[in-house]
């Protein structure tokens, strides 16, 4: 199982939006796919269709819980499937989040082995899943750390600005730290989201491209579109095909798989 994290300390990206869209196309290519809401917020979960207000009783918290307090897990403990009122995109399966994630978070902070609890968890569902999709929180708390530990890539989404590619050395910097538990964990590039043709953000990508440590995955380009798809939560190249940022996520999942 190959696990890929959508990070970035920086919220308004696109994290949520690229970890879905990306584990939709791996779907309908034919892969098993397991996507994880690491964010207390649960947007990605929303996107599955567990709405905010739905108390949950199995989240991705009940089984970090467990782990940390070593009892057994059952098979496919905690995993849902995204639920459509229509045809027109396939299920995928789901561990969702919930609001109850951000005080464990707090409690992890005295547990032994705590960088490691979500790489646990997720080790039952190796032989199960091609690909993990790992959508995390705006933070480079605890939770991000547990992710980089199971983690093969991690792909960045980021708006052309001059806060977001500041902060993109502290994204770097905690990849390398966590490299000390996790050799194998690796910087896949940043996947450019928002993107509107003016001097400013030309200036931005240009900049980015003279960096050889950033990988460019692609250009997303702005589309008002996106933003009316929260309430539609659809993958956006189904919602609306001929939108640029549609026509973006399509080229970036195919350059991305091969």
């Amino acid at each position: 199982m190959k696990t890929i994290a959508i990070a970035n300390q920086k919220g308004g990206t696109g994290k949520t939006t690229t970890a879905y869209n990306l584990g939709i196309a791996l779907t309908q290519q034919g892969y098993r796919v397991l996507m994880v809401d690491f964010d207390p917020q649960g947007n990605l979960s929303c996107y599955c269709g567990i709405p905010p207000e739905q108390d949950l009783e199995q989240t991705i918290t009940e089984l970090l819980m467990k782990v940390a307090y070593e009892k057994t897990l059952s098979n496919r403990e905690c995993v849902y499937q995204s639920k459509r009122t229509d045809d027109s995109a396939p299920q995928v399966d789901f561990i969702p989040s919930n609001l109850r994630l951000a005080s464990f978070e707090l409690a992890m902070g005295t547990m032994m082995c705590r960088e490691v609890l979500l790489k646990t968890c997720l080790e039952q569902y190796s032989n199960q899943y091609d690909y993990c999709i790992i959508d995390n929180p705006p933070d480079i708390g605890l939770n991000v750390v547990n992710a980089l530990a199971i983690t093969d890539e991690v792909i960045v989404p980021v708006k052309v600005d001059e806060d977001a590619l500041e902060g993109l050395d502290i994204v770097t910097e905690q990849i390398e730290d966590a490299k000390a538990f996790n050799p194998v964990l690796k910087l896949a590039g940043v996947l450019i989201t928002s993107y509107q043709n003016t001097d400013g953000e030309a200036a931005g990508v240009e900049w980015l491209e003279q960096k050889t440590d950033f990988n460019i995955l692609g250009i997303i380009r702005y589309s008002k579109k996106v933003a009316e798809n929260t309430f539609m939560r659809k993958p956006i190249y189904e919602y609306s095909p001929c939108c640029g940022a549609a026509q973006g996520y399509k080229k970036f999942v195919t350059a991305y798989t091969g």
